[in-house]
């Protein structure tokens, strides 16, 4: 287990993989910890460095009360990196954690050398949408939102699995501040402009069963970088890491081996 005293949290992270390896970070969905990326890693090139970790509030990562803001969550990921000597990486971020990569991309460019923007977009819901589900977490608990959740994240065949409860687990067991503080943070977020400023490579990837981040909001989000590179998971919803890691695996390894590794 490895913690981290980053500014005002303590943080959970892991990194892997031998020092001189290609830099590689991920950055997980909200209500979800970083064992998100289990089934991916064993399918990617060999050497890589890899650095995964709990976002304030969520897995073994402190909870500070709630809300948060996104400029706290890229503050929080680029004092990690900078704890652990990582820069120049290539940044794997899926729906709030994509959010997290597109201003870390336009706040430290030495950090950040591509990215893959994962079932995220610019701007995720409206503040409206986003004020209900809190209100509603603050005075139900997440159990309340769960069934709607898991119809966003995960496609009908999926639910039938028997892996499936343990992703129902994982999203109760996250902290309330948590999950309503990083909500707060998605509510408060839009880089429509400040992404359409990045030049560095890029793939987006989307689900087509996805109710959370639909493929034309991520390709929306993916067109305002020139030359980037877009894939559409048949099949999968807002976890398609989860649901068909052997393409997911295959399309990313493409794109690190693309980058040098």
């Amino acid at each position: 287990m490895q913690m981290a005293q980053i500014g005002d949290i303590r943080l959970h992270y892991a990194l892997t993989g031998p020092e001189d390896g290609m830099p590689v970070v991920f950055a997980n969905s909200l209500g979800t910890d970083f064992r998100l990326w289990d089934k991916i890693l064993p399918l990617l090139p060999e050497g890589l460095r890899i650095l995964r970790f709990d976002k304030r509030g969520h897995g073994l990562s402190e909870v500070p009360d709630a809300p948060y803001s996104m400029g706290a969550l890229i503050t929080d990921t680029e004092r990690l990196m900078d704890h652990v000597g990582m820069k120049n990486a290539v940044f794997v971020g899926l729906s709030i954690g994509g959010m997290i990569a597109q201003g870390l991309a336009a706040k430290r460019l030495d950090l950040v050398r591509a990215m893959v923007l994962s079932n995220t977009g610019a701007k995720i819901g409206t503040r409206d949408m986003w004020a209900d589900r809190i209100a509603a977490v603050n005075e139900n608990g997440l159990g309340f939102i769960l069934d709607p959740t898991m119809d966003r994240w995960f496609s009908q065949s999926f639910q039938q699995t028997e892996e499936f409860p343990g992703w129902q687990q994982m999203f109760l067991r996250t902290p309330v501040a948590g999950w309503t503080g990083c909500a707060a943070a998605i509510a408060g977020t839009d880089f429509m402009n400040s992404t359409s400023g990045l030049r560095l490579p890029t793939l987006a990837i989307a689900g087509s069963e996805d109710g959370s981040t639909p493929p034309d909001l991520v390709f929306e989000t993916a067109d305002l970088i020139p030359g980037v590179q877009k894939h559409l998971i048949r099949g999968a919803g807002h976890l398609p890491c989860v649901e068909n890691p052997e393409e997911y695996g295959r399309v990313l390894s493409d794109f690190l081996k693309a980058q040098g590794a």
